[in-house]
């Protein structure tokens, strides 16, 4: 069984839901990177999702655009994002997913990237701008190495396009809980209730929900439905508003509210 499951199963018996931060890598260094990881991982993170930076990000919002700016700007490379997780793998086992667009991947080589991303202890691959029609090269790439392949839903998403997504989704479903980029607006909770509902009986995997989620509260009450919450402009957003080390307290502070809020919605 795979991290991503065994931490699914986890969770399913303490009744509760999966708190899953989103990080860029290499903003505002790789350095900073190391201890936001070990941060998430101390405020109780049950996966992270460790963003690959790309010059078009085309589904993220301002914050995360600058955020893959700033980090590509500094050199960061996905060998060195790999890397990243490697050093981690050394004393942490809190499944990690790679959050990225299909250049990077496809240009590194589908068979080398998933051969490379499981040696270095990745667990799952989210590739925003690969649906599954087009995933023939790196799907089957990293199911052949123990990798799940994650793909998104949304609130557009017919039932063709969810009989698709099972067909070749692994470890979980990410519902993107609005109509635009992260961090664009706030999501509808009932809305959010049912589609989940709808996606979980139909694929048969667990959902996580992302993309406008900016606080605690917020992440509380969408927990009482999904099986994750995953926060990510939320958190970039404080790298770019407390320049300098001040920065990292209030990062630690933040994500442990976070974990908090999620771990107890469901009381």
């Amino acid at each position: 069984m795979s991290r991503i499951a065994k931490t699914f199963a986890r969770l399913g018996d303490e009744r509760r839901a999966g708190f899953v931060p989103f990080l860029m890598a290499g903003d505002p260094g790789l350095d900073v990177t190391r201890e936001l990881l070990r941060a998430a991982i101390d405020a109780g993170a049950d996966l992270i999702e460790l963003g690959v930076p790309f010059s078009d990000p085309m589904a993220d919002g301002p914050v995360l655009q600058r955020s893959a700016e700033r980090a590509l700007a500094l050199g960061t490379t996905l060998t060195q994002v790999l890397e990243l997780v490697a050093e981690l793998r050394r004393d942490s086992q809190v499944p990690i997913v790679l959050f990225g667009y299909a250049n990077p991947l496809l240009r590194y080589g589908a068979e080398r990237f998933a051969r490379d991303a499981a040696t270095s202890g990745v667990d799952g691959v989210l590739c925003v701008d690969m649906p599954p029609e087009e995933a023939d090269d790196l799907e089957p790439a990293l199911a052949a190495a123990g990798l799940d392949m994650i793909f998104l839903l949304a609130p557009t998403s017919d039932r063709g396009r969810i009989d698709a997504v099972r067909a070749r989704a692994r470890g979980f479903v990410y519902y993107v809980s609005i109509t635009g980029t992260t961090g664009a607006g706030a999501p509808d909770p009932a809305a959010v209730a049912a589609m989940v509902g709808d996606v979980r009986s139909r694929v048969g995997l667990p959902v996580g929900v992302g993309f406008g989620i900016t606080g605690p509260e917020q992440a509380a009450t969408l927990a009482r439905a999904a099986d994750a919450v995953i926060v990510g402009s939320a958190v970039m957003r404080l790298v770019e508003e407390h320049p300098g080390p001040g920065f990292l307290p209030a990062a630690r502070a933040f994500l442990g509210d976070l974990a908090a809020a999620v771990h107890a919605a469901r009381g």
